[in-house]
Formats: structure tokens, C-alpha cells, sequence
């Protein structure tokens, strides 16, 4: 008899499998970050354009250009730092340890420092860019919880993902979607950080990148009470391009 073929075993074949992921160390690109969050959180012009890299063997996410060409941010889920580059070496411009701690009280509207900010697109980009290969790491449970219809009438198949408390992301348990060749397609999930908001993630303009299928945009609304995408206003886009492995 056949082994029948799992979700997340189809998801990460559908993204260049589990030997071409093992392979690599990080993902570096170029972003582009659009939607009204940023403006929201009062932030807007800080991060929305350069290089990024994240850490495949553990979470760790650097975003350059962030406020000025010559900063950049190191992130981890422990410690958050602001570094400028000089001549004599990385300069620590401001820092803060158990960063989600500072973001105890907010809600939606609540404006954020520039190291909550890298806080958040820290985690952010490396929960996004590093799945589905962050699914297999120790601690992420998953479960498959049975097919979604979109509203026009895509079948798309549910993987639940429960992170450990020592990974950073929006909140630890979220929904992927995958369509019938595996490709993610949807996340649902609440930000914690940010009043719990309720939001949900569409990916597209997936290409490959040295073996590796990526998704070249997101775009992020408010999830309504029976699981729609409130198309108006566009909360967060991402796009990314200029894909280089490590």
C-alpha cells in the first residue's frame, strides 16, 4: 500500500524540498513595504526599502537602510539592536532586551519605537521567508485541519502551525493554506503585539531562486468574523526580488 503523501510533506516539496532547504543558510533580498500600517504606527520612511536576510538554522533577520543607508538592525527573539556601521567597526546605536515585553498595553493605533519596529519586521520577514522550511524546526507542531473554500471557489488546504515560546512571530498558533500543487497560498493569524488584530495574508508571484520557491508578494487586510479579507484598506504589502542564497 501507498504512504499516503502529507500536507506539509507536499508543501515543502512544492517549495524545492527538504534537501534543497537544508542546503542553504540564509535568504537575503531587496523589500518594498506598502499599506497603511506604517503611517499607523507612526513609522512611515523607516524600513520600507532595502536589503534584508534571514537565518535559516535559527532565527535571526537583519534589515539594512533602516532610517538611514548606513543602519541596520539585528534582530533575534531575545535582543533587538540598531547598528550603524564605521570604519572602525559596528556601532550599537540603541538596543533592547525581551523586546516583546515593551509592547505590553498596545493596541491598533498605538505608535511604535524605531526598535519595536525592528522588532516586528524582524520577526515578521523571517516567518514569512523562511516557511515552509520553519515548519520542521524543533518545538513547531503542525496538524492538518481539513479544506477551506475561498469566496471564488478556490480549494485550498489547511495546515495549522503552533510555534514554541522561543520563536517571535505574530502569535503562536496561525493558519497556512496550501492549493492542490502545495504552494502556500494564505495565512490567518492575530498580531499580538498590536492589539491582537485580526489579519489575513495572501502570497503570490511565487518564483524559484536557486532551487528555492519563493513568494515575490504579500498583501496583508483585516480578517473578518467568518474568515473574509475586508479588502479595503490594504494594511501591509511585500514585495521582494534580487534573491540571493547563502
Amino acid at each position: 500500500m501507498t504512504r499516503p503523501i502529507h500536507l506539509l510533506d507536499r508543501i515543502l516539496q512544492a517549495h524545492g524540498g527538504r534537501a534543497r532547504w537544508a542546503e542553504v543558510s540564509t535568504i537575503s533580498a531587496e523589500r518594498s513595504f506598502g499599506g497603511v500600517f506604517w503611517d499607523l504606527k507612526q513609522v512611515a520612511g523607516t524600513a520600507e526599502h532595502g536589503r534584508f536576510t534571514v537565518d535559516l538554522r535559527h532565527q535571526e533577520t537583519s534589515l539594512e537602510s533602516f532610517g538611514a543607508p548606513d543602519v541596520r538592525t539585528r534582530f533575534t527573539a531575545d535582543r533587538v539592536e540598531l547598528v550603524r556601521g564605521t570604519p572602525d567597526g559596528d556601532e550599537i546605536i540603541e538596543a533592547v532586551d525581551n523586546p516583546r515585553a515593551t509592547f505590553e498595553g498596545h493596541v491598533l493605533e498605538t505608535p511604535w519605537t524605531p526598535l519595536q519596529l525592528a522588532y516586528f519586521t524582524g520577526y515578521a520577514m523571517w516567518t514569512y521567508n523562511t516557511e515552509p522550511w520553519s515548519f520542521t524546526f524543533p518545538g513547531v507542531q503542525v496538524e492538518e485541519i481539513g479544506p477551506w473554500t475561498e469566496p471564488d471557489g478556490t480549494v485550498l488546504d489547511r495546515l495549522r502551525v503552533t510555534y514554541p515560546p522561543d520563536i517571535a512571530t505574530h502569535t503562536p498558533t496561525q493558519t497556512l493554506y496550501a492549493d492542490a500543487d502545495g504552494v502556500l497560498r494564505r495565512r490567518d493569524y492575530e498580531v499580538d503585539i498590536a492589539g491582537g488584530s485580526p489579519s489575513v495574508e495572501y502570497m503570490t508571484d511565487q518564483f524559484w531562486a536557486d532551487g528555492l520557491l519563493l513568494a515575490g508578494s504579500r498583501k496583508i487586510f483585516v480578517r473578518d468574523g467568518d474568515g473574509a479579507a475586508i479588502p479595503d484598506p490594504l494594511i501591509v504589502s511585500i514585495d521582494i526580488g534580487d534573491v540571493r542564497l547563502g
